[in-house]
């Protein structure tokens, strides 16, 4: 077994980190250090919790195992993801059936229960919550969240950042746009423009936001823009 299968870090120290610590145990993987921007308010008890990039800056150390950022906020893990110069794991429970046609991105979480079916390809840093469906030919794009018992049909196209709430239902062939949020229980029938949120049954735009800024995080840490790594 390589180092890779045996220990793994954790970037958040909050409620996520405790279903990927559980994830990763089930699977005999050690979770054998943890980062979070704030440590004195950290949830996860039991292990020493290290400052964050936030607080140390290019002072971040490089890590001897992969890392998977333990947060559940979209924006945030995306910020994280492209501002911390680690090689990242992912964590897939047992129970997740994922087809060996399918694709998943490095830093991505599957939790209990999920499927991702023949075709489909998830991106980076993605979560697919519990028993969340994914049918054949989907896209998902990175950093989106599908959350629990949220269902997705053949050839649905997910965008960068996009969040799927709850029990929401995705017939075939939709396209929704990047960085959305789609309410829970909402029933999506039409494409859903960037930056949009929609609810409801059939789901309908109830507003659209400005597209999200990554800069503020790069200026912060003194870090190099992703196109000069």
């Amino acid at each position: 077994m390589d180092l890779a299968t045996k220990y793994m870090y954790l970037y958040g120290a909050g409620g996520h980190s405790k279903v990927i610590t559980d994830i990763l145990n089930s699977l005999d993987i050690e979770v054998i250090g943890m980062f979070d921007d704030n440590p004195p308010n950290a949830k996860f008890k039991g292990i020493e919790i290290r400052d964050g990039i936030r607080l140390l800056g290019l002072g971040f150390p490089q890590l001897d195992a992969p890392l998977i950022i333990s947060v559940g906020n979209n924006l945030r893990r995306a910020e994280l993801a492209k501002s911390i110069p680690a090689t990242y794991g992912t964590a897939i429970h047992g129970t997740a059936i994922i087809s060996a046609k399918a694709t998943v991105g490095v830093g991505t979480v599957i939790l209990h229960g999920a499927i991702v079916q023949a075709g489909t390809s998830v991106g980076e840093h993605v979560l697919v919550n519990t028993a969340a469906s994914i049918d054949h030919d989907n896209t998902i794009g990175n950093y989106a969240h599908i959350s629990p018992h949220a269902t997705l049909c053949g050839h649905v196209q997910v965008g960068e950042g996009t969040h799927i709430g709850a029990g929401a239902v995705v017939i075939p062939s939709i396209r929704i746009g990047r960085w959305c949020t789609v309410g829970a229980g909402a029933v999506v029938i039409r494409d859903i423009p960037d930056f949009a949120t929609a609810v409801g049954n059939p789901a309908r735009v109830i507003k659209v936001r400005e597209e999200p800024d990554f800069s503020a995080l790069d200026s912060l840490l003194d870090l190099p823009s992703l196109a000069d790594r």
